[in-house]
C-alpha cells in the first residue's frame, strides 16, 4: 500500500466506509486520544472549543490561532493513528490563510478539517447571536482549502449554521452550493429533529455529519435513529471533557473539604490501569535491555 493511499485522510474515508454512521470521539489531548482508541472508536475529533477551553482556559469564540491547533493536532497524531477531523473554525483567514490551514493540518497529521460559514467573530454553534457571511464568501473558502489541499485524500467538510440563522432552507441550499464549490462532506450545524437530517440527507450527495453535543439545540439521537435518517458521521465533540472536569471538581472539593482523596478513589483511574494504557512497563523492559536493571 502506499503512503498516499494509507495517509491519514485515507484512514478517514475507509473508516467512514467501515462503520454506518461513523461516530467520532472528541479528544482534548493525546492521553485521550490513547482512551479512545482503546475503547474501539475508528476516528477522533479536535475541538475548536477544545483547544480554547482546556489547552487555554478561553471561552469558544474565535481566540486561538492555526498554532495552537495544530500543536494539540501534533501531540494528538503523534500518539494515536486514529484519523484524526479537526475543527479549522473559519480558516484563519483569508484565500492564502485559509489554503496554509490546509497544508499545515495535513503536515501536522489531520485527516480531515471542517470549515464553517460564520463570520470570523464566531460563536459556539449552539449559541444565539450567530452571523454568516454570504454563501458566496464561504463558497471561495472551500475552494481555497481544496486549491491547498496537498494530499487528495485529506478531507474538507463544510460546516452550515445556517440552520439556526436563515432557516432551514436556506441550510440546504448553502450545503448544495458548498459541495458544488468542493467540500467532501458536510456538517450540518444544530438541526432539531431527525426530519431535519433527513432532508439534509436527502438533498445532498456527500456525507452528511451529525453534532450530537450536549446541553444543545440537538437531542442526544442515537446511532440507530441517526443512521435511519441517512446520516454517516456522528459527532461527540467534548462528551468526555465535559465528564473529567465534573470528575476533577468532585476531587479537588473533596480534598478540600475532607483533607483526604479516600472518598472519591472511585472517581480516579488507578495507577495500573494508567501504565497499561502507556504501556509504562514495556518503556522500562527497553531500558533496561539498553542500559541494565540495577547495580552490579
Amino acid at each position: 500500500m502506499s503512503e498516499r493511499s494509507n495517509s491519514a485522510g485515507a484512514r478517514l474515508r475507509a473508516a467512514i466506509e467501515a462503520e454506518r454512521p461513523l461516530q467520532i470521539v472528541g479528544t482534548i489531548n493525546a492521553y485521550t486520544a490513547l482512551l479512545a482508541e482503546r475503547s474501539g472508536f475508528r476516528a477522533i475529533y479536535v475541538s475548536g472549543a477544545g483547544v480554547a477551553n482546556a489547552s487555554f482556559g478561553l471561552p469558544d469564540l474565535g481566540m486561538t490561532s492555526l498554532n495552537d491547533v495544530c500543536e494539540d493536532v501534533r501531540r494528538i497524531t503523534s500518539a494515536s493513528e486514529l484519523p484524526l477531523l479537526v475543527d479549522a473554525d473559519t480558516g484563519w483567514g483569508g484565500a492564502f490563510n485559509i489554503a496554509k490551514t490546509c497544508k499545515d493540518l495535513i503536515k501536522s497529521g489531520a485527516a480531515g478539517m471542517h470549515l464553517e460559514d460564520q463570520v470570523q467573530a464566531k460563536r459556539c454553534g449552539h449559541r444565539p447571536g450567530k452571523a454568516l457571511v454570504p454563501a458566496g464568501e464561504m463558497c471561495d473558502r472551500i475552494k481555497s482549502a481544496v486549491d491547498g489541499r496537498t494530499d487528495p485524500s485529506f478531507v474538507i467538510m463544510a460546516r452550515t449554521d445556517a440552520h439556526a440563522v436563515e432557516g432551514q432552507a436556506a441550510a440546504l441550499d448553502r450545503a448544495r452550493a458548498y459541495v458544488e464549490a468542493g467540500a467532501d462532506m458536510i456538517f450540518a450545524e444544530a438541526l432539531t429533529s431527525l426530519e431535519e437530517y433527513r432532508q439534509f440527507t436527502s438533498a445532498i450527495r456527500v456525507p452528511v455529519l451529525a453534532n450530537i453535543t450536549e446541553f444543545g439545540k440537538t437531542p442526544m439521537f442515537t446511532t440507530t435513529e441517526l443512521g435511519s435518517a441517512g446520516v454517516r458521521l456522528v459527532l461527540y465533540p467534548l462528551s468526555a471533557f465535559r465528564a473529567m472536569s465534573k470528575a476533577a471538581l468532585a476531587v479537588y472539593g473533596a480534598l478540600r473539604k475532607e483533607g483526604t482523596q479516600k472518598s472519591v478513589l472511585d472517581l480516579m483511574q488507578t495507577r495500573a490501569e494508567l501504565y497499561d494504557v502507556l504501556g509504562y512497563h514495556e518503556y522500562e523492559k527497553k531500558l533496561d535491555e539498553l542500559f541494565g536493571s540495577g547495580s552490579t
